[in-house]
């Protein structure tokens, strides 16, 4: 069963509460997402640390419910 945007939010939410995270549904289908995520949690964490945090957030559904996630994660400026 594919994931919905509200979902894949409300986990990143989850994980890193007060985050700013949008979500878009690439394809309009469920199985291609986009997430923005901005988060003070990323504060002096390189850009592989903070993607592996969203993906621990995910909890091993990349790949099975969600088909592609594209990623861009920030630390507020």
């Amino acid at each position: 069963m594919a994931l919905e945007a509200p979902e894949i939010k409300n986990m990143i939410l989850e994980i890193l509460p007060g985050a700013e995270v949008q979500i878009q549904d690439m394809r309009g289908d469920g199985s291609q997402f986009a997430a923005h995520v901005v988060s003070s949690e990323f504060i002096g964490k390189n850009r592989v640390q903070q993607h592996q945090m969203v993906y621990k957030a995910l909890k091993g559904k990349i790949g099975a419910e969600l088909h592609a996630l594209s990623l861009q994660t920030s630390a507020p400026e």
